[in-house]
């Protein structure tokens, strides 16, 4: 089984939510976390590259490969993973960004303050079950 790690990083450069998805290893953990701020950089320069938010992949280490989605507001919706499947990854980038826009309105929550939301942790095992696993 295949492991995903996906972040939502704020547009202070902090992650808002974090979530790994599939096969759990603990001792990658901190090192799928590296990757994936290593590679902010380059969505910085690439989202200025395109016109869409889907920018598909932006960095490889070793096995894995950064894609990244970034919104409008210039929050960057990161994955790290092993497997190609671009239509797939594209879809789960729509859902998760419909999903946090809906956070976004909530009058209750801050702008770029950690989403700590259990009900937003459930909706995001959901959609990765859907499209990535």
């Amino acid at each position: 089984m295949t492991t995903f790690y996906f972040a939502i990083v704020g547009t202070n450069d902090s992650p808002l939510y974090e979530a790994e998805f599939g096969a759990q290893r603990e001792e990658n953990k901190y090192l799928q976390q590296f990757v994936v701020h290593a590679a902010l950089d380059l969505v910085d320069d690439a989202q200025f590259m395109t016109n869409t938010c889907y920018l598909k992949s932006v960095d490889r280490y070793n096995d894995w490969t950064v894609s990244a989605y970034v919104t409008p507001s210039n929050a960057r919706l990161m994955l790290l993973h092993e497997t190609k499947s671009e239509d797939a990854i594209k879809s789960f980038f729509a859902a998760c960004h419909e999903l946090y826009m809906k956070t976004l309105l909530n009058p209750f929550y801050q702008p770029n303050a950690a989403i700590q939301s259990q009900t937003f942790d459930a909706k995001m095992h959901t959609l990765a079950k859907k499209y990535l696993l």
